[in-house]
């Protein structure tokens, strides 16, 4: 599921379950989280994370999870761990997104230091037919590029930005087609870890302390709000109704 390669100065993460446009199990998370620490130790001067196939992450594998059984806060407990250490990763980090870049796969890339979407690429929060709500750090990052009106519009409607009007409003680098996506990361990532290492984490430190504060914050609400929705009668249709692959039937309870 999680595969980490390391080339000289470079480590490559890669989300290695295509079938399933590479969502996470809460082991998945877990394995993700290793895989960090141990490109870590390593002492790699950047780092590359990506999805393998035609997604880069659609966000939490919820095909088996019951809503009344469901540990919310456990699961998004493990996300906020992971982000931690993505966002503290001792050098320059980058994540080429292309397809479904939604929910935990938006956190991924939030934490991120750069990251560059293929054109076509879909991001955003789905959870409009979930009956949940956006989790993972998106309504830090929507509020913050977006303002108040636009987050809202999405998060509502479950509306997806393309990679191309992500960038434009401010949420990524850079967007290029798709087929040139991994290869310009990997170029962008060498050129980093033949840099001054040491300078550039004193920057990414620096961004880190004018991003944080909102993000925790956001982080750690989210997680109350969606243990708190798990009760509600929507949450659990939007699940019935996702792997049931029906559209679901919303009541406002």
């Amino acid at each position: 599921m999680i595969d980490l390669a390391i080339d000289g100065a470079v480590a490559e993460i890669t989300l290695n379950a295509p079938e399933k446009l590479n969502a996470l199990s809460l082991g998945a998370l877990r394995q993700l989280d290793d895989a960090y620490a141990e490109a870590a130790a390593s002492g790699v001067r950047a780092l590359v994370l990506r999805g393998e196939g035609r997604a880069f992450c659609a966000g939490r594998d919820i095909a088996g999870v019951d809503p009344e059984t469901d540990d919310v806060p456990g699961y998004l407990g493990q996300v906020e761990r992971l982000m931690r250490r993505m966002a503290d990763f001792p050098a320059p980090t980058f994540a080429p997104v292309q397809g479904a870049c939604l929910g935990v796969g938006l956190g991924l890339a939030i934490v991120t230091d750069v990251v560059y979407v293929a054109d076509s690429a879909k991001v955003g929060s789905p959870f409009a037919n979930l009956g949940a709500m956006l989790d993972s750090g998106g309504h830090a990052l929507l509020y913050e590029r977006l303002g108040a009106h636009r987050a809202l519009d999405l998060i509502y409607t479950g509306d997806l930005l393309s990679g191309s009007e992500a960038v434009e409003a401010g949420l990524f680098s850079r967007a290029m087609p798709a087929d040139e996506v991994l290869t310009f990361t990997r170029e962008r990532a060498a050129r980093a870890a033949s840099g001054a290492t040491a300078a550039f984490v004193a920057s990414k430190r620096l961004i880190a302390r004018l991003r944080d504060a909102r993000l925790w914050d956001a982080v750690a609400e989210e997680t109350r709000g969606q243990e708190a929705l798990r009760a509600t009668a929507d949450y659990r249709e939007g699940f019935a109704a996702f792997q049931q692959k029906r559209k679901p039937e919303f009541t406002g309870e």
